[in-house]
């Protein structure tokens, strides 16, 4: 079975002023898709569990950046296993931004 890619509103706003400023951020998401259907919790320290309840994980990741050359970007989603189904909710540069926005993930829980 193949997993879907959801992004919320906020989400793709985000994305694309920031591919604007980093070029390579579409095809470094599409490889981090790729990384995530295999292994939706992850499989290093680069991923961590920031709340988990019976319907959803939620996640924030490391997303490598090419165009960054060794800094990484901050990515929040919430992975589905029972639909297979991964909710993109946030990315941001850690240099810009300290913390996710919590707000966003707990509307994120509460619209489900």
């Amino acid at each position: 079975m193949t997993m879907n890619f959801n992004e919320l509103p906020e989400f793709a706003k985000e994305f694309k002023r920031m591919t604007k400023k980093y070029k390579s951020l579409p095809d470094d998401l599409e490889e981090f898709k790729r990384v995530i259907a295999v292994e939706p919790l992850g499989n290093s320290k680069h991923f961590n569990i920031i709340t988990k309840n019976d319907r959803c994980t939620v996640v924030k990741a490391r997303l490598f950046c090419r165009y960054l050359k060794g800094s990484s970007l901050r990515i929040i989603y919430a992975f589905h296993s029972n639909d297979l189904r991964v909710d993109f909710i946030e990315i941001y540069y850690k240099g810009d931004k300290e913390n996710e926005n919590n707000e966003r993930i707990k509307a994120h829980l509460n619209n489900l």
